[in-house]
């Protein structure tokens, strides 16, 4: 499926398969030993590759007497729309992805770990110039209906213009730095590892990045809801696995540098490029910081500048008559929309666990 018929059926709300959600797969799931979660590469998700490698992942599988199969999709959104139409049983997404692919198509689904959220991590580039404003009316290559757009009208609001100022033009994230080497692009949104590659490309220059909107990108572990319910003890490997890897690569000595050089590696750049990149990600290295940060009132607010972009845009299903048609709840028991459909839940739960020492 090309890039543009996968965002077309994003925006619709469905992805291939996706009745089928409704009959079989994870969304009848019962208790079970076997599990698979799928991942792909970003800064904030390489630690899930190390864990998987270094038996990290199987030692926390082994605790509770599962099996966990992580997987490498090397196209993002389609990790996304596999994991929807019931594929794998978690995987790594954004938490307006989150909303807009699984949740808005139907299948309940639980933001297990707060990762991190993108602090410079994704930005704005211009060819020769040098002032976000310069971007009216120019064609703007970007993962249309992705963070990097989500991103541009959060930029564009600032400098009083709006999306009718510029011409979006999308363009895959496998396709985006060979683009913007084309004399006939002059100004695209992407996420790192790209970012840091079209930002050293001759006449770059970053004019708006994600440290403008902190807390609004946020990378999750998502797991579908009725999984987890049935089978708690695949979120306790999940987290326990995650935090004990965020542990060991937040430390500053030899074992903690070797962590990131393969983690780096593992994503086509080395420790300097990788730690480079944790530059501008704000991660939680500690569960309580993350706990913190999933029970405060500021991700309600956050999730609701996001459902309110991805109506605007007809993420949120074709037929979807209001903004409130998807419930988002949160830990706080706060819900956002139906609440008598809540397809995106926030839970501390799990974090919680492994901040006091119960896993």
């Amino acid at each position: 499926m090309s890039q543009l018929l996968k965002r077309f059926a994003r925006s619709l709300g469905i992805v291939v398969l996706l009745t089928s959600v409704f009959f079989s797969g994870p969304a009848a799931a019962t208790q079970k030993s076997e599990f698979r979660i799928a991942w792909s590469i970003y800064v904030g998700w390489m630690p899930w590759d190390y864990a998987a490698k270094h038996g990290i992942l199987k030692k926390w599988a082994d605790k509770y007497g599962i099996k966990i199969d992580l997987v490498q999709i090397n196209d993002y959104v389609e990790s996304i729309n596999q994991y929807t139409s019931g594929g794998f049983d978690g995987c790594v997404m954004t938490n307006m992805d989150a909303l807009t692919i699984p949740a808005a198509g139907g299948v309940d689904s639980t933001a297990l770990i707060v990762g991190d959220f993108s602090n410079g991590n994704d930005g704005i580039i211009l060819k020769n110039a040098n002032k976000l404003a310069d971007i009216k009316g120019r064609r703007v290559n970007l993962v249309e209906l992705s963070v990097s757009h989500y991103l541009l009208a959060r930029a564009l609001s600032t400098v009083g213009l709006s999306e009718r100022d510029v011409k979006v033009v999308n363009t895959s994230d496998a396709d985006i730095v060979a683009a913007f080497a084309s004399p006939d692009v002059n100004a695209l949104v992407t996420w790192n590892p790209q970012l840091s590659t079209v930002k050293a490309m001759p006449g770059a220059h970053e004019v708006f990045d994600s440290s403008k909107i902190p807390g609004e990108i946020i990378d999750l572990m998502v797991v579908n809801s009725k999984t987890l319910k049935d089978n708690p003890k695949l979120g306790k490997a999940l987290v326990g696995a995650w935090y004990e890897t965020m542990a060991l690569m937040s430390k500053h000595n030899a074992a903690g540098k070797a962590a990131r050089t393969a983690m780096g590696k593992a994503s086509g750049t080395d420790l300097k490029g990788y730690d480079s990149q944790l530059k501008t990600t704000r991660m939680f290295y500690k569960p309580a910081a993350a706990v913190k940060f999933a029970d405060s009132a500021t991700l309600p607010k956050t999730m609701d500048h996001v459902r309110k972009f991805s109506f605007a845009h007809g993420m949120l299903g074709e037929g979807a008559a209001s903004v409130d048609v998807v419930g988002i709840a949160f830990p706080s028991g706060k819900v956002l929309g139906n609440r008598n459909n809540i397809k995106l839940r926030f839970t501390s739960d799990y974090m919680k666990m492994a901040a006091d020492g119960k896993l």
